[in-house]
């Protein structure tokens, strides 16, 4: 009898050690998950501070995006992306608020974009005929219709000069079908709670460190389809 208590004690003891090593594992298997999550989360900060840093070379210095302020879902990042437009093609999801540059293996550069009523209005294939660093800007006539005040920029009056404040912002490129302007255009801005959004006015908005991005990948002539 004194045997039999005995065998069953030492299995009570066995199993206790057993579960209490499991507990241990999972303990540590918990953590360590943890902290492969908190890792990867200041990694992304880390990426995110380092493409949205201060850009002072610059012709008109462009501050620093703070962490957080662009949503991470519209920040720059290269993607899967199955299409069938030939590498190069700009594609604008006015739909979900993205652009893509179509890169070889199946894979796109994306940026979150902003849209006006222009962006929305306009659908098809076009060109990039064009694109200017810190251009000017001359609001359309039916702009100026709506508010006269504009006037003093209009394309008689030389436009409105580069800089922080110009809606173009940055950069801009150009759409062109055939010969004729469409009017509408990709451009910069600093209004970055603008981006995923739909906006009072203009056409496709950037922030302006994106479409500097976009600007060095987009050669003149490049097609681009708007969906």
């Amino acid at each position: 009898m004194k045997h039999a208590n005995l065998g069953q004690s030492r299995r009570s003891f066995l199993l206790s050690t057993v579960s209490l090593g499991i507990l241990a594992v999972a303990g540590c298997s918990s953590t360590s998950r943890e902290r492969k999550i908190t890792a990867l989360r200041k990694l992304k900060r880390r990426q995110s501070t380092a493409l949205y840093a201060a850009l002072p070379n610059e012709k008109f210095p462009i501050a620093a995006i703070p962490p957080g302020l662009l949503k991470r879902k519209h920040q720059r990042r290269r993607v899967r992306y199955r299409t069938s437009e030939k590498p190069g093609t700009v594609v604008v999801d006015t739909r979900n608020f993205y652009l893509y540059h179509v890169e070889r293996n199946g894979s796109a550069m994306r940026y979150g974009v902003g849209l006006g009523r222009a962006g929305f209005a306009w659908s098809g294939r076009a060109r990039i005929a064009w694109k200017r660093k810190w251009p000017k800007w001359t609001p359309p006539a039916e702009m100026i219709k709506r508010d006269p005040k504009l006037s003093k920029w209009s394309a008689a009056n030389g436009g409105m000069p580069p800089g922080l404040t110009n809606p173009l912002g940055s950069r801009a490129l150009y759409i062109f079908q055939g010969k004729k302007d469409t009017l509408y255009r990709l451009h910069g801005t600093p209004e970055v709670s603008s981006i995923g959004r739909a906006v009072s006015s203009g056409c496709v908005r950037l922030v302006n460190h994106d479409v500097i991005d976009l600007y060095s990948r987009v050669r003149s002539g490049s097609p681009i389809v708007v969906i």
